[in-house]
């Protein structure tokens, strides 16, 4: 479906190991990306052709197993021309004390990748606002991304790009449902408030499984988070807790899941705003009914 070379690949695959189950996980989760690309219109119609003006991407790196992997398998389908698209990484400094500042620049300009590295102390900003004991997630999130909304303007992008993944998706569809009375999640494509910008999730039928496989056998220097990720207790990994039980016990329930939030029936659901429950009328017919088709009961 990809290409003909399966031994070819971007320099951001050098070193790649030569195994055959490194080949298949890295097809999977090409394929999987181009996919949702394809299938959630993240390519502007025309955007293959020559004299088209290309679309450009802010690809947002935390230095995480998941944006690496974004950012991998975006320069790769890029590379085999099955990506029209201008791609500029970004990393949001957020001024956390001990953030190894040097790490993904240095990546960056070895792998030749175009890159911005934006330095904005909201570190400083949650610790302030944020009781003790409370978790910072829901604030650090919003100023990142409106700091990265701004850069994304600075640098003439049309489109936010996330690595959250199918796991991501799924237990935020979870905790929406237990914890917000709702049913919503991270769609893979939305546009801001403001209008002006598209958010992508290109990795939305990725595994977190393959991610972290794939990172690891491309032995990326990974930046963990010690922000909000080192908080104990967090609703998310409440939920990944529960989503990994229900794996263990039978295997496969994950992407089963995940199906149905493709697979909606409003009509099967309870909200009057997404279907016509007041206007459902029966069948109008003038003729009497006949019964004669009922089963005899034994």
């Amino acid at each position: 479906m990809l290409d003909t070379d399966t031994n070819a690949i971007h320099p951001l695959f050098a070193g790649a190991p030569s195994t055959t189950e490194f080949k298949k996980l890295r097809k999977r989760i090409v394929r999987y990306t181009r996919e949702a690309i394809e299938q959630y219109g993240m390519i502007e119609q025309g955007a293959h052709d020559p004299d088209a003006k290309p679309q450009k991407w802010l690809v947002c790196l935390s230095g995480g197993k998941d944006s690496y992997t974004l950012l991998a398998v975006l320069y790769e389908l890029k590379w085999r021309g099955l990506l029209p698209v201008d791609l500029l990484a970004c990393n949001l400094d957020q001024g956390q004390p001990g953030f190894p500042a040097t790490v993904l620049p240095e990546f960056l300009e070895q792998m030749g990748v175009p890159h911005r590295i934006e330095y904005k102390d909201t570190y400083s900003v949650v610790m302030d606002k944020i009781p003790a004991g409370r978790t910072f997630c829901s604030l650090c999130s919003r100023l990142r991304r409106g700091n990265l909304y701004r850069v994304a303007r600075e640098e003439g992008c049309n489109a936010v790009v996330l690595g959250h993944h199918r796991d991501d998706i799924l237990e935020t569809f979870f905790m929406n449902l237990f914890h917000g009375g709702r049913l919503a999640t991270m769609p893979p494509k939305l546009v801001n408030e403001e209008g002006d910008l598209f958010v992508f999730r290109p990795l939305a039928h990725v595994a977190e499984a393959d991610c972290e496989k794939f990172a690891r056998a491309m032995n990326y220097p990974i930046i963990p988070c010690d922000l909000c990720g080192s908080q104990d207790g967090l609703q998310r990994q409440q939920v990944k807790q529960i989503l990994d039980g229900w794996e263990s016990n039978s295997p496969g329930r994950r992407q089963v899941m995940f199906r149905s939030l493709m697979n909606a029936r409003p009509s099967h659901l309870l909200d009057p705003k997404l279907f016509d429950f007041l206007g459902l009328e029966r069948k109008n017919t003038e003729s009497e009914t006949i019964f004669d088709d009922i089963p005899v009961l034994r």
